[in-house]
């Protein structure tokens, strides 16, 4: 099925304001990166708890009920920690970093506070109020951490070898050089949006790569066929033809994948939604490094070549 036929389109007529548009969001991506992401507590460690109510409560309800808890002679205020609703307006995730000064039993007696002070939207059954008590210690959050980072480099080394044997050396750099493209500019708008980087979300970052590496090798090996049939040297005009040739599937492909990323963005719940919102983020910069990024390298680094 082809949606767009004999398509004639110069995209390596404006390679250059696409390396230079690339350029300025990477730089500013890094800028966003150096000032801080905003680690789950998957990685910084922490205690989430979810809670579900008999009906509709606002968070300021919930904020006032734990500006001070006492636990064992111990007051604490934790009206400031993060708060908010998912599912519904009942369901209430209540997250906080590890505490030095935490007594034992330190989470099980937030929920019975919470429970006793907020008697009248909670079940009769306290086993319905208390839906998840998960706590990460800083200690597996920072290993957590390293073995992301290091999933991340394992794929872009094992992806490089891969290209470097099936294509070539060329071919690879202008690959991975998009992928790496694609993953700190989603990273740069995450930390802008202020969205939580999660286990899910490391694993919709793998996605992503595996997802772009798809679509650059079509138009990769297009290209290569093209190389040896013309029985000429790589040209832009080569390029050019490839990625036209290209165009109908890279779109389909793409605009069936938005179209179920937006159905959970706005019907998958609050769990959901980041992983989502990385695969979307994702998915149109994929789509943009594979033609401008990845082609368009290989065209400068044969055109420096000869």
């Amino acid at each position: 099925m082809e949606i767009i036929k004999n398509t004639n389109i110069n995209f390596m007529a404006s390679k250059n304001v696409g390396f230079t548009i690339s350029s300025i969001c990477f730089v500013l991506s890094l800028f966003m990166l150096f000032s801080g992401l905003n680690l789950g507590i998957d990685f910084r460690g922490g205690t989430m708890i979810g809670l579900n109510f008999s009906e509709e409560v606002e968070i300021q309800e919930i904020r006032a009920a734990m500006q001070s808890i006492s636990i064992e002679g111990q007051e604490f205020d934790l009206s400031t920690e993060e708060i908010k609703h998912f599912g519904n307006s009942t369901n209430v995730m209540i997250k906080f970093k590890v505490r030095d000064d935490a007594p034992e039993n330190f989470e099980q007696e937030i929920v019975n506070h919470l429970y006793q002070n907020m008697n009248e939207k909670v079940p009769e059954d306290k086993n319905n109020f208390i839906l998840s008590i998960d706590t990460v210690s800083p200690k597996i959050g920072s290993e957590l951490s390293g073995k992301a980072l290091w999933s991340i480099i394992s794929a872009l080394g094992l992806i490089l070898f891969y290209i470097s044997i099936r294509f070539e050396f060329k071919f690879a750099i202008g690959a991975i050089l998009a992928l790496v493209h694609d993953v700190i500019i989603t990273l740069g708008i995450f930390s802008f949006t202020g969205y939580e980087i999660t286990l899910g979300t490391v694993a919709a970052f793998l996605t992503i790569v595996g997802y772009s590496l798809n679509d650059t090798i079509v138009i990769l090996d297009r290209i290569r066929e093209n190389m040896k049939s013309s029985g000429t040297v790589l040209f832009e005009s080569t390029i050019n033809k490839s990625i036209n040739q290209s165009l109908s599937r890279t779109l389909i492909t793409s605009f069936t994948t938005l179209l179920v990323i937006i159905v959970l963005i706005y019907a998958g719940g609050e769990i959901i939604r980041p992983f989502a919102f990385t695969m979307l983020v994702g998915v149109i910069i994929g789509t943009y490094s594979s033609i401008y990024i990845a082609s368009g390298l290989l065209a400068s680094l044969y055109k420096s070549s000869n």
